[in-house]
Formats: C-alpha cells, structure tokens, sequence
C-alpha cells in the first residue's frame, strides 16, 4: 500500500513537471474585432489559466491571440518569464478601449502595467496593433465588452 501510494505521489509529481512545461492551447476561444480585423481569442478567465497564459507557445497564428480576463478593474501587470514569442499587451477597459499597449521581450521579468484599472488585457504578437494602425483610444468589440 505504501508502495503504491508513494509510485502515485511520484508519477503524479512527474506529470505535473511534464505540465508545466507544457503550452496551453485547448482554452475556450471567442472572436473580438479591431476595427475590420478579426482575432481568434483563447480566453485565459482562472488564476490558473491567467498564470500559465501564453508560456511555452513556440508559435502562434498571426490573427490569434489571449484575452486575460479578471474579476475586477485593477492594475494589471505582466511579465514574459517562460514565453518564448515577443508579445504586446493591450490593457483594455470594460468597454473595449485600448488604454494602453506595451510591448514584451520574451523569457524577461520585466514588469509592464495598466495606466489605469482595467479587467481585460489581449495579448498579440508583437507590432500586432501598431500594423493595424491601432493604439490607446482604439476600440475592441466582442461579447466581453460593454456597449
């Protein structure tokens, strides 16, 4: 019995390591629109999910992207230890405006914040909105976003 518990105690250890190092991909998604742009969006809505975010993706559609969401407007600050792809963060209101956009270096600790308390942040490739033109002020629509 002792045996058995300390093999379970063990493999149970090793999946979890072998998890950790794993990307997650299988989040519920949604669609947002920026401006005529379409973004097929993981929602990344538990602790859990919003920790592990886009850690260990070794690519990514251009058009895809994660929306962190969070219980309540905060300051909402994001580092890049573990992500492998240079990323903006797009710190988004209730309604959808871009309040502000930092760009991320991947695999760095550098802390990038809200200007503002706001629920939601988008993450996408890095130069994602500067290419479409957008930036802080910008609108997002989707079903997350108050009119």
């Amino acid at each position: 019995m002792k045996r058995a518990l300390l093999t379970l105690l063990f493999s149970g250890l090793a999946f979890s390591a072998l998890a950790q190092d794993t990307p997650q991909t299988n989040l519920p998604r949604i669609k947002l629109q920026a401006g005529m742009y379409q973004i097929d969006t993981q929602v990344a809505q538990t602790p859990d999910q919003r920790s592990m975010g886009l850690m260990f993706r070794k690519d990514m559609p251009q058009h895809e992207g994660m929306l962190f969401v969070f219980e309540q407007p905060a300051t909402q600050c994001f580092w890049m230890k573990n992500t492998l792809l240079p990323l903006t963060a797009a710190f988004v209101a209730d309604d959808g405006t871009i309040v502000n956009l930092a760009d991320m270096k991947p695999q760095t600790t550098d802390s990038h914040c809200s200007e503002k308390p706001v629920r939601f942040v988008l993450e996408m490739h890095q130069g994602w909105f500067t290419k479409k033109g957008l930036n802080a002020g910008s609108r997002l629509r989707g079903v997350v976003f108050k009119p």
